[in-house]
């Protein structure tokens, strides 16, 4: 079975730094698109950043572009969010997804996934 375990989640004020991981088993990074999605108290969930494990082709929401960088590392199987220039508006559970055979744009157009991380919290504070 594939899992995917988020990590790095924690409190941080408004302007500070958190990197999430985001690690896989049962899943070798060939061909795999990692996403990295949020969701806001008693909002939708929301697609942040993509990253394709084939090309390193990335995509970046608009309300995270120029903040935010994301990373894959092949041989360990994780993908990596940075996230800098936090915002009270970046609170939520991040959750990292993956879908197999598939590019970056291809998870840009449609969030279907094939397998979901657990989740980890995010809270930044004014």
């Amino acid at each position: 079975d594939v899992q995917l375990v988020e990590s790095g989640g924690g409190s941080v004020q408004a302007g500070g730094s958190l990197t999430l991981s985001c690690a896989a088993s049962g899943l070798t990074f060939d061909d795999v698109a990692i996403g990295w999605f949020r969701q806001a108290p008693g909002k939708e969930r929301e697609k942040v950043s993509c990253i394709g494990s084939t090309d390193g082709s990335t995509y970046f929401a608009d309300s995270v572009k120029g903040r935010w960088t994301v990373s894959h590392d092949n041989a360990k199987s994780t993908a990596t969010l940075q996230m800098n220039s936090l915002k009270p508006d970046d609170t939520g559970v991040y959750y990292c997804a993956a879908r197999f055979r598939a590019a970056v744009a291809t998870m840009v157009r449609d969030s279907t996934s094939n397998s979901w991380g657990q989740g980890t919290s995010v809270i930044v504070s004014s």
